[in-house]
């Protein structure tokens, strides 16, 4: 029996003092709210972050909806300020004659135009036309020989398309041959 005991002595000696499962469950648990604590503290902050980020794009979207007509106002305001130079010329009958006014209506009916071009909208609906209901409304119909049934006679109103959508229809007399 001697040999045991001397054999216990020693490997007591060399290994270290075991840890109760109990310290061992308070250290793991101890770590796990370390842990728990350190993902917390990423959520909140992620979280804030998010919600910075949200505020900031609704901001974004309002100021974009309240001033989204704002470019194609600076465009027309030259043509503005050319009508009311129009309109001041037209007043001194003794300067200005019928064709300096009638050159005038063209020079600023052009830069619309060019304006309308660069915005990508586009005018359509020409006499000789056959109606579409998408792009036009009759109001009125007419009878005339040697012209197709439903054939644009006379444009009252163009219709402008923007992009690929029809903003205002045009407003066009059609040919009805009598029944």
């Amino acid at each position: 029996m001697p040999f045991k005991d001397k054999s216990t002595k020693e490997s007591a000696k060399k290994k270290p003092p075991k840890k109760s499962p109990i310290l061992k469950l308070k250290d793991e648990i101890k770590s796990m709210k370390s842990e728990v604590d350190i993902q917390k503290d990423k959520y909140l902050r992620l979280k804030a972050e998010f919600d910075n980020y949200r505020r900031r794009k609704e901001r974004d979207t309002v100021d974009l909806l309240k001033y989204d007509g704002e470019s194609v106002i600076k465009r027309f305001i030259t043509v503005l300020d050319d009508l009311d130079r129009l309109e001041k010329a037209s007043a001194d009958k003794g300067k200005m004659n019928k064709e300096k006014l009638h050159e005038g209506i063209e020079l600023i009916l052009n830069k619309i135009n060019k304006q309308f071009d660069e915005i990508d909208i586009k005018s359509f609906t020409n006499p000789g036309e056959v109606l579409d209901p998408e792009l036009h409304d009759a109001l009125m119909t007419r009878s005339e020989d040697g012209k197709a049934e439903n054939e644009i006679l006379e444009v009252f109103e163009k219709g402008y398309r923007y992009k690929d959508r029809v903003i205002r229809h045009a407003k066009v007399v059609v040919n009805q041959t009598p029944a």
